[in-house]
């Protein structure tokens, strides 16, 4: 598990806009997330609707019971947000833990021995820090491989990143592992002089740290976050979505093959496996006098392979409408989202067959031009069985279905 803890001194809803948003990307991408709330006046929860009185066990109880016979662990705080994203909130009870925790010989080492019970069961962790250097910032620097700073593009944010940086260069300085330290500007504004010459200074100054993302002011962040809900579910057609998606995939990015996700790589496996075995030959099995036997069957190409695959997987147009059709075994849920549904994968999940491996949907769309995607276990992608494809905002390509 890749534990990233986002921290800054001003704090506030900004930075927690940024814990809240990079976590739903991730999952939204296909990473298991969990979103860790070290900041006692609990705006993870608040931001995710998540109402604090019905909060029974927080982040404090875990912290608090690290050493008791009856420990409390992390899992049993954790409330699931989204498909791949969950949260585990604080309260205003977290505030105590200075003074209850501090004196304790392992208190810094808290949140990294709670974290590891769960380690297994995702891919990121996201931690948001309170906004001072204390206690709970050093568990969370502490149980993180390494070190989110957004930093707003203004003058007084700007002369306090120096600072920052400062007290973490001597938090990282005690540490046996290695800590990194990104810079990720944020509420970039490209209309004012004073942004842009702040974005440019930030480059010069910090440019090997960086983040190659950066996050414009958009209204729609701070509009989802009063409704409760992350960008990926309030807004998946504005800039700040998708900003983070590109700050999530920027972060998926660097760890590495390990971490793409397995499900898909399953399902490679087994299409390949299937490809080959069943679509090896384009010489039928009987003829005219029986069966003719494998001693003289011609292998077909790999063209003549795809063409089969293509015929049976994609989009199939019928008198009902368009049949949405895809391959994916071993999957959990699959779903379809494009311009039809507002591009929301709950609103169209696809049916599968018998064993699992095929999944349908069938949608009566009116004559049009209709972008889509899957979403196969979370993690979204083009449809491979359909070469008629448009780039899209985020880098990526969109299937394109067309209906007369």
């Amino acid at each position: 598990m890749r534990t990233v803890a986002i921290a800054n001194q001003k704090g506030g809803c900004g930075k927690t806009t940024v814990s809240i948003n990079l976590a739903a990307c991730l999952a939204r991408e296909g990473r298991r997330t969990l979103l860790v709330d070290m900041d006692p006046q609990g705006h993870c929860a608040l931001g995710l609707a998540v109402p604090e009185e019905q909060i029974e066990l927080s982040v404090f109880d875990v912290l608090r019971t690290a050493t008791a016979t009856e420990r409390i662990d992390i899992a049993r705080t954790i409330w699931q947000i989204t498909a791949n994203f969950d949260l585990s909130p604080a309260t205003t009870s977290l505030s105590r833990a200075e003074a209850e925790i501090g004196p304790k010989p392992d208190a810094e080492e808290r949140l990294a021995a709670a974290l590891s019970t769960v380690s297994d069961k995702y891919d990121f962790a996201i931690i948001d820090c309170p906004p001072h250097i204390g206690l709970l910032t050093r568990n969370a620097l502490r149980a993180g491989g390494e070190v989110i700073i957004p930093v707003d593009t203004g003058y007084f944010s700007l002369q306090g990143l120096s600072k920052q940086l400062e007290t973490i260069e001597s938090i990282r300085a005690t540490r046996e592992e290695p800590l990194e330290i990104r810079v990720l500007a944020n509420l970039y504004d490209v209309r004012t002089k004073l942004g842009r010459e702040i974005l440019n200074e930030l480059k010069r100054k910090f440019e090997p740290l960086m983040c190659h993302t950066f996050i414009n002011f958009n209204t729609k962040l701070r509009e989802g976050a009063s409704f409760g809900q992350p960008i990926t579910e309030y807004d998946p057609g504005s800039m700040g979505f998708r900003d983070f998606v590109r700050l999530a995939r920027e972060l998926i990015a660097a760890s590495g093959p390990e971490l793409a996700p397995t499900t898909l790589l399953r399902q490679a496996d087994d299409l390949a496996a299937k490809a080959e075995k069943l679509l090896a030959t384009s010489k039928p099995l009987f003829g005219k006098n029986g069966f003719t036997g494998l001693a003289d069957a011609v292998p077909s190409s790999p063209e003549q392979v795809q063409r089969k695959i293509d015929s049976i997987y994609g989009i199939v147009r019928t008198d009902d409408g368009i049949l949405f059709v895809a391959e994916a075994p071993n999957a959990s849920r699959v779903s379809v989202a494009g311009d039809f549904n507002n591009w929301s994968p709950e609103s169209t999940p696809m049916i599968p067959n018998a064993d699992g491996t095929c999944f349908r949907a069938m949608l009566p769309l009116a004559p049009g031009r209709y972008r889509y995607r899957y979403v196969v276990d979370g993690c979204w992608m083009k449809d491979p069985h359909n070469e008629q494809v448009e780039p899209n905002p985020f880098g990526d390509v969109d299937s394109v279905v067309e209906v007369r």
